[in-house]
């Protein structure tokens, strides 16, 4: 019998042992007399090494380590929703109540309720034939979400006796089956699953609808598909939390999952407190009720920073694999790759580009494959869609997590410094943000919108990039110089950044935009444009339009106009014809 491995050396979350025999790549095991749960990252001839998920103050040569013989996994079950975990789905709240609000070394808490009962109800009957992927039974996890228990992966067989509907723990067997072999089996409520390990599907689907987030700077301008990925990098102070808090109280995903992956500790308190006060806009519920958070803030154990985005999104998984809409917000990438580069210095690796490990962007590679829109094994579709924050230090974007994150995501929501500092949020630039879904998106846009959807968008993002150009004059000779057609367009880009692309998201009817009042507050600043540029054209002067008053109410429609109020469009619209009309004998 080969001896139980041992501490040899102790590198803060570098732990390694002498022995190479008893342990395998990617076990879980239990590090010294406390059981800290640490993970096999390395073998060699003469040592394997382990990242140790707790703080390793304390630990001493010569001290036990236990393998586990399973690799670093979640528990899957009812009781996800609403529940705060840490990087590697200890819940916080259980461990506060034991021991106050610092996580003590070796902690360990049931990542879900064992003895809370459940009300099921059985899907199948006995004769019946098990799939992987099929739900077998199903229960009310939140007011909002049905969980649906599915046959894990890889499992097969044929039913030959099932309990009644009833009251049951995650624990209590509930189906019993034939597996392929004969033998007897029996199935619950919970079910495990490797953190490392992507969860299989039938097939992925084409990304052909949008995530809609009520946003118009993102789903007018900049869409990412239900299924896509997206990155929003930006300096410190531009508005990466804020954002993402926007996006997970407004977007039409099914699921929220949000990490806060080295984060500050007052920021996160904030999300805990927000979420549990907001009400879901469908049904008036609690934000809670559909809602994941992993808080891993700044002064917990790195290790654990580098396990939480895995946590999480084998956690959308799992719901995907049910059959809905996951959104996984990643606050922020950045802090996760810095994780990687202290392990890895700590490993004595060969540091690539400003320290990083040479493996960051396959990492980053296998964090955003794991996004998509999927037929589930079941047959089903569901989704992940995954945001995540890159913090690069000064606001550079030529930094090694930028921009290998660039390779790997469809949509790029750049956050400028100026446009922050001067209050305009979200903090959106037009000039570097970009959405390769466009294409994609433009059919579903035009069916379930308005054909004139992206023809408006295009001619919007026109005159941007047409302002760009002239304030380079403008900050050379200023504006009285140019001509009034030029001016019109600085009155019009003007419009579309204070009145479309600026969003209050402390106003009731500015916080949350449907698309059709998006598409109408376009619509009315290009309308003016057009009406008012064949009038300059002629000789009408700049001033006389400006006197109208029509720019004013137009910066102030997202305010004035409720949300579905059609008719106050169509008198917006008539006011602009009238107004602009009167001038027309003013060439």
């Amino acid at each position: 019998m080969s001896q139980q491995p041992s501490v040899y050396s102790v590198n803060d979350c570098v732990v390694t042992t002498q022995d190479t025999q008893t342990l395998h790549m990617r076990e879980m095991v239990y590090v010294g007399p406390g059981r800290l749960v640490g993970e096999v990252i390395g073998i060699s001839e003469t040592a394997t090494t382990i990242q140790v998920y707790e703080q390793t103050a304390g630990l001493r040569v010569g001290d036990a380590i236990t393998p586990t013989g399973a690799p670093m996994r979640v528990r899957l079950g009812p009781g996800i929703l609403s529940g705060i975990f840490d990087g590697i789905q200890r819940p916080l709240s259980v461990i506060a109540q034991a021991g106050g609000s610092f996580i003590p070394p070796g902690v360990s808490a049931p990542s879900l309720d064992e003895e809370k009962l459940w009300p099921v109800t059985i899907t199948v009957a006995p004769g019946g034939a098990l799939t992987p992927g099929m739900v077998f039974a199903t229960c009310p996890e939140t007011a909002m979400i049905q969980h649906r228990a599915m046959v894990p992966p890889g499992v097969s067989g044929q039913v030959i006796r099932v309990v009644e509907d009833g009251d049951y723990t995650i624990s209590t067997p509930l189906v019993f089956f034939l597996d392929e072999n004969g033998q007897e089996r029996h199935m619950t409520l919970a079910q495990e699953w490797p953190i490392r390990t992507p969860r299989p599907v039938a097939k992925r689907l084409p990304l052909d609808r949008p995530l809609i987030t009520g946003q118009r700077v993102i789903d007018t301008f900049f869409p990412v598909a239900k299924g896509g990925a997206a990155a929003i990098p930006g300096g410190f102070g531009t508005g990466k939390t804020m954002t993402q808090h926007q996006l997970a109280r407004w977007s039409d995903a099914d699921i929220i999952i949000y990490i806060g992956c080295g984060e500050r500790g007052n920021e996160m308190t904030q999300v805990l407190q927000e979420f549990a006060e907001l009400k879901n806009p469908a049904n008036d519920l609690p934000l809670s009720a559909r809602t994941v958070l992993i808080a891993n803030t700044s002064n917990m154990p790195v290790a654990a920073r580098e396990a939480s985005i895995y946590t999480g999104i084998t956690l959308g998984e799992y719901y995907r694999d049910m059959g809905y809409h996951v959104a996984m917000m990643a606050d922020s990438t950045s802090r996760w790759a810095e994780a990687l580069r202290e392990i890895s210095g700590r490993l004595a690796e060969m540091p690539a580009e400003e320290g990083f490990p040479p493996y960051l962007p396959s990492r980053l590679a296998e964090f955003y494959e794991r996004a998509g829109y999927m037929q589930t094994l079941s047959g089903r579709e569901g989704s992940i869609t995954l945001i995540g924050a890159v913090s690069p230090q000064g606001g550079d974007f030529s930094e090694p997590v930028t921009q290998n994150t660039k390779r790997f995501v469809r949509t790029f929501w750049a956050l400028d410094r100026n446009l922050a500092y001067s209050r305009h949020y979200p903090a959106v630039y037009w000039m570097d943000s970009y959405s390769e879904y466009i294409d994609d998106l433009a059919p579903w846009y035009a069916a379930e919108v308005s054909p004139d959807m992206m023809p408006l968008r295009q001619q919007a993002m026109t005159l941007l990039q047409e302002e760009n150009k002239l304030m380079e004059i403008v900050k050379l000779v200023g504006e009285d110089i140019l001509p009034d057609e030029q001016r019109l367009t600085l009155i019009a880009t003007r419009l579309l950044r204070v009145g479309f692309l600026q969003q209050n998201a402390y106003h009731p009817e500015d916080t949350y935009v449907p698309l059709p009042k998006q598409r109408r507050m376009l619509q009315a600043i290009l309308h003016f444009y057009d009406t008012a540029l064949p009038l300059v054209a002629t000789g009408t002067p700049i001033r006389l339009v400006n006197e109208t008053g029509l720019p004013e109410r137009l910066v102030r429609m997202k305010y004035d106009i409720p949300n579905g109020d059609e008719a106050a469009f169509d008198a917006l619209s008539a006011a602009i014809d009238e107004g602009l009309g009167a001038l027309v004998h003013h060439g």
